[in-house]
């Protein structure tokens, strides 16, 4: 095995691109990072009344285990802190140096094969439409005992595709040598299955 290997997981929200990331990084003994973490961290930063800048310079490996990072609120915040450039570059180096660790490294996010990692060995695009991507996270919220309606979430989906889609500074979009998956109407083991197939056949090569 390559003393690096790195894999870039991107695509938007619900699509089921961190339950594939976990489960090749635990397939292939590779370390995993979920880099809306850090913009999770950094947006439930600003919702307590820090400058969002300042919370990204300050980011700690502490503020990733904090226990409202899954809330719509503090996914909306990342959504808007992910916008700005310093914010981003700040958090630039903390991903590449993670990326490039010996034994070989998984990253899901927006921009990994794009901006992160564009010399990944692997790519993926995971995705799937809107309405199933709702679906998902209402019924993740709903479990959680979160007050808020199917709509409410869909429109919550939408919103947050536009304002990745549409940023200035790396936008949502598959990198053009990713493959991607759409996971629509895949079951998540099949999903699995194929992201496996894809690197495997990377790895080989």
């Amino acid at each position: 095995m390559a003393k690096t290997f790195t894999i870039a997981v991107d695509g938007p929200a619900a699509a089921g691109k961190g339950t594939i990331s976990k489960a090749v990084a635990a397939h292939f003994g590779f370390a995993h990072l979920d880099t809306g973490l850090l913009y999770r961290a950094v947006g439930a930063k600003l919702l307590l009344g820090m400058e969002p800048i300042t919370a990204a310079q300050t980011l700690t490996a502490e503020d990733l285990e904090a226990d409202d990072l899954r809330s719509p609120e503090v996914a909306q915040a990342a959504s808007k802190v992910a916008v700005i450039a310093e914010v981003r570059a700040a958090l630039l180096d903390f991903q590449r140096s993670f990326a490039r660790r010996a034994g070989g490294a998984v990253l899901d996010g927006r921009d990994i094969g794009t901006v992160i990692c564009p010399n990944a060995e692997a790519k993926l695009f995971v995705t799937a439409s809107a309405e199933v991507r709702a679906d998902r996270r209402f019924a993740e919220l709903a479990a959680s005992g979160a007050a808020i309606s199917r709509a409410q979430v869909l429109a919550d989906v939408k919103e947050r595709d536009a304002r990745d889609r549409d940023r200035a500074e790396a936008p949502l979009k598959p990198a053009e040598d990713a493959v991607e998956i759409d996971t629509s109407e895949m079951k998540i083991e099949a999903a699995i299955e194929a992201a496996i197939a894809v690197i495997e056949a990377k790895r080989a090569g």
